[in-house]
């Protein structure tokens, strides 16, 4: 319940008469007025939230019996009522905005101003200072202002200047200068070398590597294991041609050594082989002088081998088992005239007997030979054979020759190739290869007779050398005192 202003109950004729001394006053009877509904804007004291310290509330009765010192002037100089005062209902509120300052013992006016927030004050209470506002959770570039921080207590002005950035240390200014960048890495780095840590340092002096480490580059280029071809970027025989050579081999297997009579032993050791001219073979071939042969063959000629007898390595009379510990064969044939000078396919090797006359040496079993229109060398390969050397050329000269050592009791085999008198690469027989693909070198490992192989296709002419008065490059202890 609200009550009205002392102003409208006492004012003018309606004010009660004063008691005369030591009497009573009458109590005046009031008609309730109807409650007034307090403004939104009315502050409500809550004992838990006083801002202020205020006396205690007097009792209501005081509100409505004032006292013989009556004084309009001090609405608190106030007496408490007497014990036989009428009761009174206390009001809702104790406060009314509305009223005048004369007002009762329970009712205060608010102190000047708006009032105090009950929580921390807002932001927007302070005006911004001047200028643009410092970034948040960034470095703070301002000093503090001297002296202590100012309390944080509700109400308080901020202090002068920017305000401290959210979440970062203001207790101290920063070094003058600008701050050192962070992750930094064009930062110059402080003069001389980094430390090194004791148990980092070198205890030596510095490891030498380049004498440690040969040059590679005077090392000899590795051989070509894996550098098979499926076929010939040249000339290529027909799948058919290649099933029956490999059918003809399988119906005349290799033969044991021979015994040679009198006659061919004195062939072979005056270097004057004969050269056999092979079924199909289209061309000439004639003896020119002892140990020296030519040959011109068809433009529409086929695949052909020339063998000549007797061979020039015989296991009776050359193998190391029985005659001295090494032995050397070799030939050389020079390259007259080609119908396709750019792709001369004539081809120089060895082969163990029989072998098919139709088909080139190196393409099956117990042949070598070394291709001339692709450079190629073929070792049982009846595909495209392996990189060995540069093909042929009209006006060269080339040789093959095959070089069987007993060692720790067994041959070893090495294959060698000239050209123009110097040797242009050689083979272990038994070096490492693909065992998927290359196929056995049964027959040339020193334990069969060998004669040369000569093939051709097409039109191509050459003249064959057996006499080594005549060769461009004579073999290692082929003569003795001699060098190849």
């Amino acid at each position: 319940m609200c009550f009205g202003s002392k102003k409208n109950l006492y004012e003018g004729d309606d004010l009660p008469p004063r008691p005369a001394p030591g009497q009573a006053p009458q109590q005046p009877t009031y008609a309730p007025e109807p409650k007034a509904s307090v403004p939104s804007s009315s502050y409500q004291t809550q004992p838990h939230q006083q801002q202020y310290n205020q006396p205690p509330p007097p009792s209501p009765l005081s509100a409505v019996q004032p006292p013989p010192s009556w004084n309009t002037n001090n609405p608190y100089n106030q007496t408490p009522a007497t014990a036989h005062a009428m009761p009174v209902e206390l009001p809702n509120t104790v406060h009314n905005p509305n009223a005048p300052a004369e007002l009762p013992a329970s009712d205060y006016a608010p102190p000047p101003g708006p009032p105090p927030s009950h929580t921390r004050p807002a932001v927007d209470e302070f005006a911004p200072p001047p200028g643009p506002p410092p970034s948040h959770g960034a470095r703070n570039d301002y000093a503090p202002p001297p002296g202590p921080p100012p309390s944080q207590s509700h109400g308080d002005a901020p202090p002068p200047g920017p305000p401290p950035s959210h979440g970062v240390s203001n207790d101290y200014a920063p070094p003058p200068g600008p701050p050192p960048a962070h992750s930094d890495y064009t930062a110059i780095p402080p003069p001389g070398p980094p430390p090194i840590p004791s148990s980092s340092k070198p205890q030596d002096s510095k490891h030498d590597w380049e004498s440690v480490v040969p040059d590679t580059s005077l090392f000899p280029p590795p051989p070509a294991f894996f550098s098979g071809h499926e076929f010939s970027p040249a000339t290529n025989a027909t799948e058919a041609e290649a099933e029956a050579g490999e059918a003809w081999c399988r119906q005349h297997p290799l033969s044991p050594p021979i015994d040679l009579d009198h006659h061919a032993l004195e062939v072979q050791n005056r270097h004057n082989p004969r050269l056999m001219i092979p079924d199909g073979f289209r061309g000439t071939l004639r003896f020119k002088e002892p140990g020296t042969w030519a040959g011109q063959t068809d433009q529409h000629a086929t695949d052909s081998c020339i063998i000549g007898y007797p061979p020039l390595y015989t296991v009776k009379t050359h193998s190391p088992f029985t005659s001295s510990p090494k032995k050397t064969i070799y030939y050389e044939v020079s390259i007259t005239s080609a119908a396709k000078p750019h792709e001369i396919c004539l081809s120089l090797g060895f082969a163990a007997l029989p072998y098919p006359s139709f088909r080139q040496p190196g393409w099956h079993r117990g042949s070598l030979a070394v291709h001339g229109d692709d450079g190629h060398k073929f070792i049982n390969d009846r595909w495209g054979g392996k990189d060995f050397t540069a093909p042929f050329r009209v006006g060269e000269r080339y040789g093959i020759g095959m070089t069987f050592t007993l060692v720790g009791g067994r041959i070893e085999t090495e294959i060698f190739f000239t050209r123009n008198g110097m040797q242009a690469g050689r083979w272990n027989l038994h070096e490492e290869g693909d065992s998927e693909e290359d196929l056995p070198v049964t027959g040339l490992e020193g334990y069969h007779d060998l004669s040369c192989a000569i093939g051709t296709y097409g039109g191509v002419g050459f003249e064959a050398v057996f006499e080594p008065g005549r060769w461009m490059f004579v073999p290692e202890g082929y003569y003795p005192g001699k060098r190849g």
